[in-house]
């Protein structure tokens, strides 16, 4: 597992908050295996092919248009939940989501936090994730 998490300072990035806050990502990461780090992520071939899913399920029921459509939009909320770490609720404390848990340790240390990148390699199998942020691919690193 890599992952990279950026803050504006070292003096920040060598306390003890910031620390536990990486290990707890980490570990989320190894545990809940996220596709993408946020939602802007999401590639326009996975939306499409999930929306497409949801849409034909939701159409087997019989129901009308537009309530389709909203049992769609409720299902991509639950998809984005299951592939966006930072949509993801955290595996210590359900009620909290990533990104509620970055922005607390923002609140408590003073300074900006994001989540650039990370690779989960699984032991044994022939794939892993790789998962960058747009501004990461956008940069060219």
């Amino acid at each position: 597992m890599l992952l990279e998490i950026n803050c504006e300072s070292d003096f920040v990035a060598r306390t003890d908050d910031f620390q536990d806050l990486m290990k707890d990502i980490a570990m989320h990461i190894a545990a809940s295996d996220p596709r993408y780090v946020k939602l802007e992520d999401v590639t326009v071939d996975d939306l499409e092919r999930e929306k497409d899913i949801y849409r034909a399920q939701a159409a087997a029921t019989g129901k009308p248009a537009p309530v389709i459509e909203r049992i769609v939009d409720g299902k991509m909320a639950k998809f984005y939940e299951e592939v966006c770490l930072l949509e993801q609720p955290f595996i210590k404390d359900q009620a909290v989501s990533i990104k509620e848990l970055i922005a607390q340790k923002v609140g408590k240390l003073g300074e900006n936090i994001t989540v650039r990148r990370f690779a989960r390699f699984k032991v044994g199998a022939p794939d892993w994730t790789v998962a960058t942020t747009k501004a990461v691919e956008a940069a060219g690193e």
